[in-house]
């Protein structure tokens, strides 16, 4: 599995900057925001599951 620090690595500067620039056009400034909150609540969602998911494991192990 490949580490963050490695794909961020590959990508410079100048490549983040264009990414960032096409994403507001597309979008636009006014949906960034709301867009970047969804992204949030999912991963807020997926961490309390998977956090879940591991404790539930433990108690069935514990039995």
């Amino acid at each position: 599995m490949m580490n963050l620090g490695v794909i961020l690595g590959m990508f410079g500067g100048q490549e983040i900057i264009l990414v960032l620039i096409i994403v507001v056009i597309l979008f636009g400034g006014k949906k960034i925001p709301e867009l970047m909150k969804g992204v949030g609540k999912g991963l807020k969602e997926f961490k309390k599951e998977t956090k879940d998911d591991e404790t539930e494991k433990k108690e069935d192990e514990k039995k």
